[in-house]
């Protein structure tokens, strides 16, 4: 059902105003009067024409004016028509009292809109008196057709003189005073209206309503009849002003929609492509299958690096981008009262942050099972080859050990030569008696490979099975020769104590330089600064021993020059061989000079300073940057767009950064191929400094785009800084939750503000602010609320009224409509919107007639 005029309501007060004295008592209609013969034929003529003017959208017609209207039939249709709204079901009786009740609800319904009938009942109508249906006629005319229009502020019948007179202006010969006396002062007054009135019916869909002899041969023409006719004209030009501004109207809509849902697209695009990529990379960091070898362990945790420092980093980017985009499309649709967008299925920024925190759940987990297998492959590795050294001492120092044990030199020696075969041999004891740590070390070592699943437990078993018979051979072999030696000792009785002190002393001190070398050179395990520290600490130690050290080495090459001044003095000479001991002055000086050489190397070897000092640099900075962040957000000195700079700034400064970050990691990284993993003297993991350094990049990001978002607000709301600035210090004030009022302090904000609010008022405004429930109002929400009012939206019934002037108030609008009125790119899209008027199919065969398009939701015209 369509309406031609706006759907006003008007009361009697109204209808008889001093500004509306058109319709004052002595115009309205008498019983007692009689119209003038020539009148009464230019109303009927008129009358009848508009009537069908609107009867024939409803696909009929009268032909008597007085007859065609008794039943009340087609007189109810007119008004269904011409108001766009449905009146009583009419009675389908043909007895004059269904009639009569027929015009009755068609009279009612005059009345309803305000206007006053006089004298005007049903039984004149069903009677047929022409006076008295022409008068409701003009009474229908005046309140459908005339009574709206209006130009300055004057009454309807001015209006539309006024109209008239300004329409006729440019025009020469032409003065319009009044709707009775003819206006155009030239030679063809007949020819001219009949070209007037031909063009009309041709061009502007106005049926002929009267002949040119009608006016022209009348002293006084029908003022009703005349006011009829060119109102019709005056709805036919505004109608044509309406369309281009309808057209227009919907353009700007077609233009939201299209920006509107190309932003849907990209973020569809953009969160389908990040949630592939999480869930092709989530099986990889799920795989658990261990390498036998640290170097294809090795190749894992680089990859992994490679993943952290490379991949991901770009998939953050885009994480934080599409939140931003989801906000600004929301803030774009509130802005003009569209729905809010709802992403597919699976595509929710919640459903995309949950994929996240799933990959990042498995990540950690997977970095710690490879930290946690290098190390346990790093201690077999350790282990083996610590196993082969000391395996490779023990066997150098075991080497002709049973040939030499098993001789029997003793039985040709002389008393001095069984003196130092006796001493050598206690001497042999002493060292082997200190080579037993390194036998039990070697079977620990041996235990604790085939504990930790070593995989060539086979040949170190065997070996280390190797090392213990031979050690059991050594053992009661050196027993039997102690033997052999002490059974003979009592034939010798001459010694040189001081070859005998030298080999003693010399003995231990050189077993001391082994220990204390094998010790120096020793590969060293730790994960953690506290295991560093107590190496240096122990190192500490050691050179704390290395002056009594250096005491007894003097005192050893001192019992050497001892022997050497004995030997001067008394004119002996020395065979440079000491009986009792291989080991020489030259060895210990030797084997002296190697362990100063390698204290400073060990010293080298223990000297870090890594991760601690800059991760508690960094840490606080990225603390400190969040706070500064978080206090711009809310400083309301300067405008949005001095905000906006600040934030630049200061992301800029973070992006600037970067470098800290980036050493920071190069620290680390060579902190974990030195296999330290943990650092007591920090609170600050690597994986919390990635952690806040990704949270201080999202938070700068989502700040500057609510920024963004309150410039957009500000500027489609149409309010200025200085509103926004006070909107800002009352939420502020009322802020306790950083960001957020609770529903109490709002109440008390609002209040603060001027407002005054009831119970039922206040749950109205938080269903606005808290659509969702939350049981917080944010400042964007209070902004949208604060600013609603003074929108100036393209409002549903708005888009909808514009569809009806394109569609010249049918119920449905063509495809060559929507050609002609709109530009070609956005009538397609309007078209390719539209959904098929299939009653208008069946009754148009070869036309396509399209329903108007849904753009707020669902309406109809």
């Amino acid at each position: 059902m369509m309406a031609v005029e706006p759907q006003a309501q008007y009361n009697t007060s109204y209808m008889m105003s001093e500004e509306h004295q058109y319709m004052s008592p002595e115009d309205e209609w008498d019983r007692d009067l009689l119209l003038d013969p020539a009148w009464e034929k230019q109303q009927r003529k008129t009358f009848t024409a508009w009537c069908n003017s609107h009867l024939r959208k409803a696909g009929t017609q009268i032909e008597n004016i007085e007859d065609d209207f008794r039943n009340g039939l087609k007189l109810m249709l007119l008004l269904e028509v011409i108001s766009g709204e449905r009146l009583p079901k009419p009675d389908k009786g043909k007895m004059r009292f269904h009639k009569i009740a027929n015009v009755n609800k068609a009279l009612d319904f005059i009345c309803s809109k305000g206007v006053k009938l006089v004298s005007i009942g049903a039984e004149e109508i069903v009677d047929g008196n022409t006076k008295m249906t022409l008068g409701m006629i003009w009474t229908i005319i005046l309140r459908f057709a005339i009574q709206d229009i209006s130009v300055e502020e004057t009454s309807a019948k001015e209006g539309l003189l006024l109209w008239c007179q300004r329409k006729t202006a440019p025009y020469r010969n032409v003065n319009v005073q009044n709707f009775h006396i003819r206006c155009a002062q030239r030679d063809d007054p007949i020819g001219n209206l009949n070209t007037a009135f031909e063009v009309a019916e041709k061009y502007l869909d106005i049926p002929k309503m009267l002949d040119a002899e009608d006016i022209v041969n009348t002293p006084k023409p029908d003022e009703k009849a005349i006011m009829t006719y060119v109102s019709c004209f005056y709805h036919a030009f505004a109608g044509a002003e309406q369309a281009e501004t309808a057209a227009n109207r919907i353009c700007k809509v077609l233009a939201v929609n299209q920006e509107n849902e190309k932003l849907m697209e990209e973020y569809e695009k953009l969160a389908s492509e990040l949630l592939e990529w999480i869930r092709k990379t989530i099986p990889w960091l799920e795989n658990r299958m261990a390498e036998q070898q640290m170097k294809a362990m090795q190749q894992k945790l680089e990859d992994f690096r490679d993943y952290r420092r490379i991949h991901k980093p770009p998939r953050v980017q885009e994480k934080c981008q599409l939140e931003i985009n989801f906000n600004t499309l929301q803030t774009k649709l509130r802005l003009s009262n569209r729905p809010a967008f709802m992403p597919s299925e699976g595509k929710m920024v919640s459903d995309i942050a949950n994929a996240w925190k799933g990959l990042e759940q498995v990540e950690k987990g997977y970095e710690e099972w490879l930290l946690t297998e290098i190390r346990r492959l790093e201690r077999l590795d350790h282990l083996a080859e610590k196993f082969k050294q000391k395996c490779s001492l023990h066997q150098s120092w075991t080497s002709g050990k049973e040939e030499l044990l098993s001789m029997k030199d003793y039985e040709s020696a002389s008393l001095m030569e069984i003196r130092a075969l006796m001493r050598k041999h206690e001497a042999f004891e002493s060292d082997l008696a200190a080579h037993q740590d390194r036998v039990e070390q070697i079977a620990a070592i041996a235990q604790e490979l085939n504990e930790l699943d070593y995989h060539d437990a086979s040949s170190v078993n065997a070996r280390c099975q190797g090392i213990c018979d031979q050690w059991d051979n050594l053992g009661t072999l050196t027993q039997k020769r102690r033997d052999s030696l002490e059974r003979v000792e009592k034939l010798w009785e001459t010694i040189d104590q001081l070859y005998l002190e030298f080999a003693k002393r010399a003995a231990p001190f050189n077993n001391w330089m082994d220990g204390a070398m094998e010790d120096l050179q020793d590969m060293f395990i730790v994960h953690s600064t506290e295991e560093i520290h107590s190496l240096i600490t122990a190192h500490d130690q050691f050179k704390a021993t290395l002056p009594e050290a250096d005491k007894e080495r003097m005192a050893t090459m001192g019992i050497q020059s001892e022997i050497v001044k004995i030997a001067q003095t008394y004119g002996i000479k020395l065979s440079g061989v000491n009986p009792y001991t291989n080991l020489s002055p030259q060895d210990i000086t030797n084997k002296w000079e190697a362990v100063k050489h390698l204290v400073p190397l060990r010293d080298q070897m223990l000297q870090e300073e890594v991760f601690a000092a800059q991760a508690n640099i960094i840490g606080p900075w990225i603390q400190t940057k969040m706070e500064e962040i978080g206090h711009v957000s809310v400083d309301i000195a300067g405008s949005l767009e001095e905000q906006m700079n600040n934030l630049k700034q200061y992301e800029q400064n973070i992006i600037n950064y970067k470098c800290n970050i980036d050493k920071l990691e190069g620290d680390h990284q060579l902190s974990q191929e030195s296999l330290i993993f943990d650092n007591k003297h920090t609170n600050y993991t690597m994986e919390h400094i990635r952690v806040g350094w990704e949270q201080l990049l999202t938070t700068i990001a989502r700040t500057i785009n609510e920024v963004e978002n309150q410039i957009l607000t500000r500027d489609a709301k149409g309010i200025s800084q200085e509103q926004l600035n006070e909107f800002r210090a009352s939420f502020n004030h009322f802020d306790r939750r950083n960001g957020m009022m609770d529903p109490d302090d709002f109440r008390a904000c609002l209040i603060s503000m001027g407002y005054d609010l009831g119970e039922v008022e206040f749950a109205r405004i938080m269903t606005l602010v808290d659509s969702n429930n939350t049981g917080v109002v944010t400042f964007q929400a209070f902004i949208d609320f604060m600013t609603r009012e003074t929108a100036e939206t393209d409002t549903a019934d708005q888009v909808m009224a514009s569809f009806k002037i394109l569609a010249s108030d049918k119920a449905y609008i063509t495809v060559d409509e929507l050609r002609r009125e709109l530009p070609a790119e956005q009538a397609e899209y309007c078209i390719s919107r539209m959904t098929r008027y299939t009653e208008l199919q069946r009754s148009n065969r070869g036309c396509l007639y399209l329903s108007c398009p849904l753009l707020y939701g669902e309406s109809d015209l």
